[in-house]
């Protein structure tokens, strides 16, 4: 495995985690036990580090062109009438 391919492998392992983690915290939020949501604190916010740094160092995806360029359809004008002829 390269180490491209590594570092997305972890990025989505920590983006798990964080899911994980960020549940846990509102869980215990919500049944009032904010010593344990404080506690997931530290953990979360490491996490994150390590997630922006993963997110820095992979390229970004700017996807794939399609070729297709929109058209800004112009709305018909109201009020006036078209003359026929």
């Amino acid at each position: 495995m390269d180490a491209l391919a590594a570092k997305r492998v972890r990025l989505a392992e920590v983006e798990r985690e964080l899911t994980r983690l960020h549940e846990q915290h509102d869980l215990a939020m919500s049944a009032f036990r904010f010593e344990e949501a404080t506690a997931l604190g530290p953990a979360i916010a490491a996490l994150e580090q390590e997630q922006q740094a993963l997110a820095a160092a992979l390229p970004t995806d700017r996807g794939s062109p399609t070729g297709v360029v929109p058209l800004l359809l112009r709305s018909p004008r109201r009020g006036r009438s078209r003359r026929m002829g």
